[in-house]
């Protein structure tokens, strides 16, 4: 495989470079950037140069850099911070004829570089090379290995001569390389061995390039791969020779159908350990990876503008896609993805996006922790739900084959959905409210067919649970619970947007605790009064948890005026210890389903509503007595006019 060519149209690739030069006083760095630009050395130099822009094909990357230059004086230390952490790349300098300045090195600047949290390749540079004690001549690699060892952030080091031109070009072209090239996403210098990140990106080129899916990369498979990346072909010769290299010090690397992906990710190993780092970059950055190793955010599609009462699903063609890749990795055929499988089937990902808050335990799984075809499908629903950029990424990383922008779809607005009396969502969102102690969780728990746990873990922060509801029919839903934290419930409702994303809320409360009651009861009355305020009202539901226990002294009248006062219906038993939930599922899914009803009203909501009804009416009332009116006054003039003529 060629070296990469020179430039590129790529996304991934950087357009330009912003290289920093910082040190001591006197260390030479205004003498080091004039001498690289004009090739001169300077008689005169001013304390601080102004941005030095070397042209475009300076390098044979043809990427312009631009050269900043950095005050000494202790008074513009603020701006040397501020040009620091705007840098790509960050030349250090020191004198070879002044030691104390490469102390203040480990001493001083590089501390300062992580105290600011600057996290780029720094170059470090000797300058003034030509006045160092001959008597006092030591190997670069001497007095840098210690400093290297303790600050990985160092790419390279080099000594140069400004006033005997030696090695200047070559400061900047390091740093620009750093930049464009740089070793730390792709190589851990520790181990010698790719980064895992590395690995994943080459094993998903590998697979996009294994045309026949045979696990190798045939002759012309080889060749269709270097012609893609580098723009020129592979001779046969060439291509024998490649293979011949791998064979050598891996036999398993290649085999009679060509190269295997053990073979190809040894190959990119020992280009980076000869330098040629330029030659793994070009091939990431062909198939659209910036230096983070992740997709460059130009080849992942905006999710389409939607309101904040739509919401985003997955295309039919998605969920085909996510069955088959299901049936692929399912290797043991034993209807679940176990921890391995998924692993495996992400291993073309930067990560499992599942192994994340808030998706790591918000399906259902079996006892080997293994996820259903639906728990699957369900995680992915709540992804697109929460992120549906996240859903497309993850789409094209495990090997989507069509336009990703196809895989998801933008929902009828809710308050639309309110006037036709029905729901066409396939993803309905539930938010579950409730006072401490109340079951929230243990009702999340239930609906991911966790058994029932007498001991109570308050929950301080947001949960969700998604799983499929059977419906009537043979319908399937996904149904996605968010519980909500008491004291969470504040900060929820203080935006006024905070139900524009909720299909239904379901309040829970202990059945056996008239305290509970009554905050479960305050919370609904605070929910419905703010979707009565900001006209994302909701469908709401009132759970009667722990139905197993005696109900408080009064529980039937307390609930019966609240139904009759609000418009709710009943409280709807249930007992997750017993495991008799009432088909509390189906009924959330059926009243998502239907907005229009079991919306809760305020009190204050209905005198709105009354007062608004009697402005109407007024309006009514004042429209047709105008219409009379006119028709009297023309009447008149009808009159008026026959009598007239008529005389």
């Amino acid at each position: 495989m060629a070296k990469a060519a020179a430039g590129t149209d790529n996304p991934a690739t950087p357009t330009a470079v912003r290289i920093v030069v910082a040190g001591d006083r006197g260390t030479g760095k205004s003498s080091l950037i004039v001498t690289a630009a004009t090739e001169n050395f300077p008689a005169n130099v001013p304390p601080l140069l102004p941005p030095t822009r070397l042209p475009e094909d300076f390098y044979p990357e043809r990427v312009p850099i631009t050269i900043i230059d950095t005050s000494s004086r202790p008074e513009d230390n603020s701006k040397v911070a501020e040009e620091l952490k705007r840098a790509d790349a960050i030349v250090l300098t020191y004198a070879c004829d002044q030691p104390q300045t490469l102390d203040r090195l480990s001493t001083f600047w590089l501390p300062k570089l992580r105290q600011l949290e600057v996290k780029v390749p720094v170059i470090v540079v000797g300058c003034r090379l030509d006045l160092r004690d001959e008597n006092q001549q030591v190997s670069l690699e001497q007095v840098m290995s210690p400093i290297m060892q303790q600050f990985r952030e160092i790419e390279t080091c080099i000594e140069c001569s400004a006033f005997k031109h030696i090695q200047i070009p070559e400061v900047f072209y390091y740093a620009q390389k750093a930049v464009l090239h740089p070793t730390g996403p792709l190589f851990d210098q520790e181990t010698q061995t790719l980064k895992d990140q590395c690995v994943r990106a080459l094993k998903r080129i590998f697979i996009l390039c294994d045309h026949d899916r045979d696990g190798a990369l045939s002759d012309a498979e080889l060749n269709d791969f270097q012609v893609k990346c580098f723009n020129a072909p592979l001779q046969p010769s060439e291509i024998v020779g490649v293979k011949r290299v791998v064979q050598e010090k891996l036999p398993e690397g290649v085999n009679e159908r060509g190269l295997t992906l053990t073979g190809f990710l040894f190959l990119h190993a020992l280009f980076i350990e000869k330098g040629r780092l330029e030659t793994t970059w070009t091939v990431l950055r062909k198939f659209g990876y910036n230096n983070d190793i992740r997709l460059a955010d130009e080849l992942i599609p905006s999710p389409t503008k939607r309101t904040p009462d739509q919401s985003v699903e997955m295309t039919n063609e998605a969920i085909d896609f996510l069955r088959v890749t299901f049936d692929v990795f399912d290797s043991d055929e034993d209807g679940a993805l176990r921890p391995r499988e998924l692993d495996e089937l992400f291993s073309t990902a930067p990560a499992s996006p599942f192994s994340e808050f808030p998706y790591t335990d918000a399906a259902e799984r079996n006892a080997f922790g293994g996820l259903s075809l639906d728990g699957f499908l369900s995680q992915w629903a709540l992804m697109t739900l929460l992120n549906p950029a996240s859903t497309m990424e993850n789409l094209i990383y495990i090997g989507y084959p069509g336009d990703v922008s196809s895989t998801i779809r933008v929902t009828r607005k809710r308050r639309l959905d309110r006037k036709k009396q029905q729901s066409e969502r396939n993803v309905f969102q539930c938010f579950v409210f409730g006072p401490k102690r109340a079951g929230k969780s243990a009702l999340l728990d239930s609906f991911l067919g966790r058994p029932f746990s007498d001991n109570y873990n308050p929950n301080t922060e947001e949960r969700y649970a998604v799983n499929v509801v059977d419906q009537p029919g043979g319908l399937k839903k996904t149904l996605v619970l968010r519980e909500i934290p008491e004291d969470g419930v504040s900060k929820l409702l203080s935006s006024k947007e905070a139900l524009a994303a909720c299909d239904i809320a379901v309040f829970v409360h202990d059945s056996s605790d008239e305290l509970s009651w009554t905050r479960a009861t305050q919370l609904l009355v605070e929910v419905a009064s703010h979707g009565e305020d900001t006209g994302f009202e909701v469908p709401c539901l009132i759970v009667a948890a722990k139905d197993d226990m005696d109900s408080f002294p009064s529980a039937i009248q307390h609930s019966t005026r609240v139904s009759q006062d609000m418009g709710t219906e009943a409280p709807i038993p249930i007992s997750t210890k017993l495991g008799d939930l009432n088909n509390l599922f189906r009924k959330i899914v059926s009243a998502a389903e239907h907005p229009h009803l079991s919306i809760p009203e305020t009190e204050a909501g209905r005198s709105r509503k009354q007062y608004h009804r009697l402005i109407n009416r007024s309006l009514m009332v004042v429209s047709v007595g105008a219409a009379v009116a006119i028709v009297g006054l023309a009447a008149y003039r009808v009159y008026a006019a026959r009598k007239n003529a008529s005389g």
